[in-house]
């Protein structure tokens, strides 16, 4: 018995390290690879309402430096989740353990964001590796949560230089309750699906791994996913059903926002206290700016799984409060003004992300809100300071809300701003000099979604804005820049500056004249063209960037030989440029327009050949000739 016993364990040992030798991996995984998942198996098991149990089974080989961020292995929990069973193990190339780790060896941490105060969040953290490449890191746990609102989406690849063998999903559904499925199946694969009895397994084999090319969407646009949702759910021990948005919308609003909504004597009090005049626009700027100027944003993940906001009293004499208490605050400030709004939940990101009207979940990962008015809604951004009045950021703009209600939820769009909304606009004055110096003043406007980039610059000090300014324009020798008249117009979402810079060598000599590039404000980025293109691409930003230019020439020159005006127009966008002489100046006008888009990768060589052209005209060069 005891001779069995030691040959089981010796073949249990040979069966694992044949499993994960690197040598077992195809050849066709390890190209474009820094990772390949060998194995990620979740076992799910919803027991009831308010009791689900996964088990994780994974490993990874981690085949070069570059995947090596990969190796971390993160846990989160909190309250209403317990971690149980974890087991780690660390296999050198040919499969064989070089080290095993439990519990006892991980990093327990508070899972706080930035600006986080208040969380009771947290997260094991474990990073085993080895010197050298490649090498396996597997590991197992098992989870039993009372939580059972979120049940993660299931996805083969997470980011891009990730291959996989094989990625499984099972879930057993003993709950009694109906779990709905949303299957999106892409170009880099088609989920298999089986199911047996109340067992339903999720598969994928073999993806390979996909390298990043210029301009591509993200991942989560890219990759087949599975989204579950269960008809009734269990957040922190309160029971809801998410059987269609109007049920979830009346458990949100009953349970989440209403017990944090208090209109105290001294809310109304507040209100009162800013004698409202003028519209209701009007109205809701005033109370909004009071809002901003009494508040700062930090993270609270608190409450009803992080979920529930403050209470409108805790963010009125604290002062603080992360979005939904903010956003709840700001609420309530609006319904002591007897003005209705109504709170929504968003996905924020730079890809536009959308709830589907017809699968129902729990999701978002922010708030804003939303006020009714007979000239159309007023959307509001409650966690920044200094934001603009009814401006929502590029992140938040062309996608959906759910706009919560006492009667349900309604799924609103947010503003769509086009690409002539999103404006750079540049009045320069540019005097040539001929020891091949330059002295321009220029006046800087920003709007739309190039407002929020010039955001940052609101809390910087005088002294700061300018050293961003120079670095923001490295590629011109500059000598001496002062930045001056900075202003946020908080009611038209304008951010404005005016700049004084000398630069040398900005000009070049050609005999006895001059040349230089009529653009001295941009410089173009160089766009690789692949042949091999693989993947779509998207200009995630729309935008128009005006520049009106005057040179002066120096004393003893003139202006020759100047381009011809040239205008250039695609479905991506628009380009154009124009020269004339006025008097002994020259005024150069410059539009580029680029829209927002996705695009199919047979047509990234057109969009390379737009691009270039715009590059190759805001690149001429202007002649100065000595008289």
């Amino acid at each position: 018995m005891k001779l069995k016993f030691l040959l089981g364990l010796f073949l249990c040992g040979w069966s694992l390290a044949q499993q994960y030798s690197v040598q077992n991996i195809p050849d066709a995984l390890k190209k474009n690879a820094s990772i390949v998942i060998r194995n990620a198996a979740s076992d799910y098991t919803i027991k009831k309402v308010d009791e689900i149990q996964i088990v994780e089974n994974n490993a990874y080989t981690i085949l070069n430096k570059s995947g090596a961020e990969y190796s971390a292995i993160y846990i989160p929990y909190d309250k209403q989740t317990s971690v149980h069973d974890i087991k780690v193990t660390l296999l050198d190339e040919n499969g064989k353990t070089v080290k095993t780790y439990s519990r006892k060896d991980f990093a327990d941490y508070s899972h706080t964001p930035s600006f986080g105060l208040y969380v009771d969040n947290r997260v094991l953290v474990l990073n085993p590796t080895l010197t050298t490449y490649p090498y396996t890191v597997q590991y197992s746990y098992r989870i039993v949560s009372r939580n059972t609102v979120f049940i993660s989406d299931f996805s083969p690849l997470r980011t891009f230089n990730v291959a996989a063998q094989s990625v499984k999903r099972t879930i057993r559904n003993e709950s009694g309750i109906s779990l709905r499925t949303k299957v999106t199946n892409t170009d880099l694969g088609n989920v298999a699906v089986s199911i047996s009895g109340n067992v339903t397994e999720y598969a994928f084999q073999n993806i390979p791994a996909v390298e990043r090319q210029p301009f591509c969407p993200s991942m989560d646009y890219l990759a087949p996913k599975v989204e579950f949702a269960l008809d009734r759910f269990n957040l922190e021990g309160i029971h809801g059903e998410l059987k269609n948005w109007n049920d979830f919308g009346k458990w949100y609003y009953q349970n989440l926002l209403s017990p944090s909504t208090i209109i105290s004597p001294e809310i109304k009090a507040e209100v009162q206290a800013l004698n409202l005049q003028g519209s209701v626009e009007d109205k809701v700027r005033t109370i909004f700016q009071y809002m901003q100027n009494k508040t700062r944003y930090v993270f609270v993940a608190m409450g009803i799984g992080g979920w529930q906001p403050m209470t409108t009293e805790e963010v009125r004499t604290k002062g603080y409060g992360d979005c939904k208490g903010l956003t709840n605050y700001m609420r309530a400030l609006l319904m002591a003004a007897g003005i209705p709004s109504h709170y929504a939940v968003i996905n924020s990101d730079v890809s536009v992300e959308k709830f589907d009207p017809d699968f129902p979940k729990m999701g978002g990962n922010h708030a804003i809100l939303v006020v009714p008015t007979e000239k159309g809604n007023i959307w509001l951004e409650n966690t920044s300071q200094n934001i603009a009045f009814n401006h929502l950021s590029y992140t938040t703009t062309s996608r959906n809300v759910l706009a919560v209600k006492d009667n349900g939820i309604e799924l609103m769009n947010t503003p769509v701003y086009p690409a002539e909304r999103n404006t750079e606009k540049i009045r320069a004055y540019v005097k040539i000099n001929p020891d091949q110096t330059i002295h321009a003043t220029a006046d800087f406007q920003y709007g739309g979604g190039q407002y929020d980039f010039r955001m940052p610059m609101v809390t910087l000090s005088g002294k700061e804005r300018a050293e961003a300014m120079k670095e923001d324009f490295n590629y011109l020798n500059i000598q001496n820049l002062t930045l001056d008249h900075f202003t946020n117009d908080r009611n038209k979402a304008e951010i404005n500056y005016k700049l004084n810079i000398h630069a040398r060598d900005y000009s070049r000599k050609l005999g006895e004249d001059l040349f230089f590039p009529v653009i001295p404000f941009y410089k173009t980025a160089p766009l690789v063209m692949n042949d091999e293109r693989k993947l779509p691409f998207e200009t995630v930003f729309g935008y128009q960037d005006s520049y009106e230019i005057t040179y002066e020439s120096p004393q003893g020159y003139a202006f020759t030989d100047l381009p011809e005006p040239q205008k250039v127009t695609s479905e991506f966008g628009t380009y154009s440029i124009n020269y004339k002489m006025n008097g002994d100046k020259l005024h150069v006008t410059r539009n580029l327009t680029i829209q927002k888009g996705i695009y199919p990768k047979e047509k990234y060589a057109a969009y390379v050949e737009f691009r270039k052209k715009t590059a190759n005209l805001d690149n001429s060069k202007i002649l100065i000739t000595k008289i």
